[in-house]
């Protein structure tokens, strides 16, 4: 088996790619490089579990693989989603773009970052207006993510991959963000909110690179909705 990066590799990869030798901006890149090579790891799994299951393997061969319990194999690789009676048309769309960007990348996955991408394709949505309002599109974003994520060579889906474990934490984030604005649906704003809410996934580190924050885009929702009601 080839041999994972050794830690003094790691160390001497973060020293290399940091701005300064100052200790908290090295910190800084430590967290990012680490976070990046978590959303990739957890993906590489996604990816690999997916595999196991189109091959009719069972969840008890995949959670011994794992070396984890059944019941905690199935909670991490299958994926929920918000109850859909409560998602508006436009957050069903951006979730079906979702699993599209996913293909269109050569990503067996869906992740944080391909429900960041799907939120631009519905027509006038709250989440796309708000995104251009702070000069984030769809392009970017996308150049963004393929240059952390690489297409995988060879591979082209013919249908979107199980959403990550981060992807499902999203989805399930989502109707809390609505409760919270005091919202009786689940639409492309509070996906966008929820997506934007883990610090940790691909997307709100893709987001805070292009100068926005999850405080910021709540404001925005905010103050968007109070403009012409909801």
């Amino acid at each position: 088996m080839t041999a994972a990066p050794s830690l003094t590799q790691i160390i001497d990869a973060i020293r290399a790619d940091s701005a300064s030798t100052d200790p908290v901006e090295q910190l800084m890149t430590a967290a990012e490089m680490v976070a990046a090579i978590s959303e990739v790891s957890d993906s590489a799994l996604g990816f690999f579990v997916d595999q196991c299951r189109r091959n009719g393997r069972s969840w008890t061969e995949i959670s011994a693989a794992l070396g984890v319990t059944k019941q905690a194999a199935h909670k991490r690789f299958t994926a929920t989603e918000p109850a859909t009676e409560l998602l508006t048309a436009r957050a069903q769309a951006a979730l079906f773009a979702a699993g599209q960007e996913a293909i269109r990348l050569s990503h067996n996955y869906v992740g944080t970052e391909h429900l960041l991408l799907g939120l631009f394709e519905a027509k006038n949505s709250v989440a796309g207006q708000v995104l251009r309002d702070h000069g984030v599109d769809r392009k970017t974003v996308r150049e963004r993510i393929a240059a952390v994520v690489p297409p995988l060579p060879g591979h082209r889906p013919s249908t979107p991959g199980p959403y990550t474990p981060r992807a499902t934490q999203c989805l399930t984030r989502a109707p809390s963000e609505a409760l919270a604005l005091g919202h009786n649906y689940v639409g492309t704003e509070h996906l966008l909110l929820a997506v934007a809410a883990d610090a940790d996934g691909l997307a709100a580190r893709v987001l805070t690179d292009l100068g926005t924050t999850h405080d910021d885009l709540r404001a925005a929702v905010t103050a968007k909705l109070s403009g012409y009601g909801s």
